[in-house]
């Protein structure tokens, strides 16, 4: 098995011809703005105080002439959808919920500097992709599976949780092991291990 020294790791850039892949980053928008919730990311909270992610929503209800969305932990709401069951989902104003996207106008970053990352209160900040070997402790963090450099036609892959940390393959590739969102929940509730899958890490984007 191939060890590779931590100063010494393969430029995947270049092992890719320079063609590397990188998945649209996440903004936050307004849920007013949005005409279909159900289902959708989402995070709530209030300008100047902070925020809440890890959510679903669903369509608008009101009540007493105000209009409220209402809202599930993420666990919660793929529990009821794989299980077809009635929850009960807290109510929010509409005014605290921002619907997640996916934008190609979020792009990676690479500052570091504090000053460089310092964020607007007025709303959720957006979210750039990050490479996945890049991030220090990612069990558990959304990824993005991308198409390899000579696919020129997958879409990026969504809907993934890294369930390890980096390793070395029995064929010596650096690679963390996903596996679809609704199974890491499902872990959770029932027990059941997820089926998993080896990704090359320089495939792997975290959200």
């Amino acid at each position: 098995m191939t060890e590779f020294p931590s100063d010494d790791l393969p430029d995947w850039d270049l092992l890719a011809g320079n063609a590397e892949r990188v998945p649209a980053g996440i903004e936050y928008v307004p849920a007013g703005a949005i005409r279909e919730l159900r289902g959708r990311r989402a995070v709530i909270g209030m300008p100047g105080l902070g925020w809440r992610d890890d959510l679903r929503i669903d369509d608008t209800v009101v009540q007493a002439s105000r209009t409220y969305v209402p809202v599930l932990p993420e666990q919660e709401w793929y529990r009821a959808e794989a299980e077809q069951t009635e929850v009960f989902a807290p109510l929010v104003p509409l005014e605290r919920v921002w619907v997640e996207r996916t934008s190609s106008a979020v792009t990676q970053t690479e500052a570091t500097d504090l000053v460089a990352r310092l964020v607007s209160l007025d709303a959720p900040p957006p979210r750039p992709p990050r490479r996945a070997k890049d991030v220090i402790a990612v069990t558990g963090s959304r990824v993005v599976r991308v198409a390899g450099p000579d696919d020129k036609t997958a879409s990026d892959e969504r809907d993934l949780r890294a369930v390890t940390e980096p390793y070395n393959s029995t064929e010596g590739d650096i690679c963390i092991r996903v596996c679809r969102e609704l199974d890491w929940y499902r872990w959770a509730w029932s027990g059941q291990a997820p089926k998993t899958l080896e990704v090359p890490i320089h495939l792997l984007w975290v959200e």
